[in-house]
């Protein structure tokens, strides 16, 4: 990862921090046929274009005054290609309707997290996360109890690295990003197993900030009594370090003491119990995920998490956005 690639993408966010018109930094940053793959209800957005009329001027003609807040900025190299990933917020008064949730007339916050793979550049593959159920959530607007199942932690705004130091401008120690990625790898490869075998690899107060749907937990303990039972409602739970033949991690790379990971899908499942009050519908799910973890000399101490949980409730009958077409607010 060079440090013009690195630049380039600090440039653009810059821009993103203050309301203007961003479609000059859009233009900047993107190729222009570049392949933008976003959460339900935006799904595949072939160009810059696209991303910039479907989601970015519709998001500002919505939330007044919009500037985006980064709390992790990193960047890597996956099997020879090099990456970009960011997560944070976008900020403003919500003053009209979006994708068929109500304005509340209230500072509101959307989260995001976002991956790109850069050649010459320019973004030119990208996989770009919304909590959109933290905001419907925040709005009194999510359609959905919990229903028995998955537990659900706290939601609300969620904070960046207690360390504050996440968004890292210039290049890290290639050794410590290694073992950054190193960790988080054996880590998820000992996920779904009966004795819990990813436990050592956490400090005993560790973080998890979950979708909205899901919630945050603090504490190891509380973190297993959400994970277990989440585990339990999919037959065959695996991911993309699983070699499984059904999902993979787009990208997953190490930066300083920061690790990032994405599939799309990253998970899959055959859905044998109520999950988010829906089903079981005996049928294979798949989940769009991505991550971001701290670790603590050799312990992970916070981990943030994205699951596109509108595209999950589509293949479980369910569709939390019924007021949303493409192209309108």
């Amino acid at each position: 990862m060079s440090s013009h690639d690195r630049s380039l993408y600090l440039r653009y966010a810059e821009a993103l921090r203050h309301p203007n018109d961003f479609s000059t930094a859009v233009a900047a940053f993107f190729a222009a046929n570049a392949n933008i793959n976003a959460v339900h209800p935006f799904n595949e957005l072939q160009g810059a274009d696209k991303y910039l009329d479907t989601f970015l001027r519709p998001l500002q003609q919505s939330l007044d005054g919009l500037y985006r807040r980064d709390d992790i900025f990193m960047a890597g190299q996956f099997e020879g290609q090099a990456w970009i990933s960011s997560t944070g917020y976008y900020v403003g008064r919500f003053a009209r309707d979006w994708i068929g949730i109500k304005a509340t007339g209230t500072l509101s916050y959307l989260r995001y997290g976002e991956f790109h793979r850069l050649e010459d550049g320019k973004a030119v593959e990208s996989y770009i996360y919304f909590d959109i159920p933290e905001l419907m959530i925040a709005c009194n607007q999510w359609p959905l109890p919990m229903g028995p199942g998955v537990k659900r932690g706290y939601t609300g705004l969620i904070q960046g690295p207690a360390s504050r130091d996440g968004v890292l401008k210039d290049a890290t120690d290639l050794a410590e990003g290694q073992r950054s990625y190193q960790i988080v790898t054996d880590m998820l490869n000992q996920l779904a197993t009966m004795d819990e075998a990813w436990r050592p690899y956490w400090h005993d107060n560790m973080m998890w900030y979950g979708p909205g749907a899901f919630g945050s937990f603090v504490g190891i303990e509380e973190f297993a009594s959400f994970q277990v039972p989440f585990e339990s409602q999919f037959e065959g739970w695996s991911g993309g370090t699983k070699n499984n033949g059904m999902t993979k991690h787009f990208t997953r790379y190490g930066d300083g003491n920061y690790t990032c990971s994405g599939g799309w899908p990253s998970l899959t499942g055959v859905n044998v119990k109520p999950f988010l009050g829906q089903g079981p519908t005996n049928e294979r799910v798949f989940m769009r995920v991505c991550d971001w973890w701290r670790r603590e000399d050799s312990l992970l101490v916070e981990n943030w998490v994205f699951v596109d949980v509108p595209h999950v409730l589509l293949q479980l009958g369910f569709d939390p956005l019924p007021n949303w077409q493409s192209g309108q607010n």
